[in-house]
């Protein structure tokens, strides 16, 4: 009995710590694609963020389009 309540405990855990990460990632994207798109408005190029980053810039336009 004490198993299933540990099992059902360490379910309830995963699935919390899953949802937070999502939500998480889901928000990093998020600022990510609008700094990313601030940054091309102030003068930067595709081909410029991506040097900074590591990406090739047609993943940046990619990431700017929401894509």
């Amino acid at each position: 009995m004490l198993d299933d309540a540990k099992r059902k405990a360490a379910a309830k855990a995963v699935k919390a710590a899953h949802t937070q990460f999502e939500r998480d990632s889901k928000a990093a994207r998020e600022t990510r694609r609008k700094v990313f798109a601030k940054a091309q408005k102030d003068g930067l190029s595709l081909r410029d963020i991506g040097a900074l980053v590591d990406l090739d810039h047609t993943r940046v336009r990619q990431i700017i389009r929401g894509e």
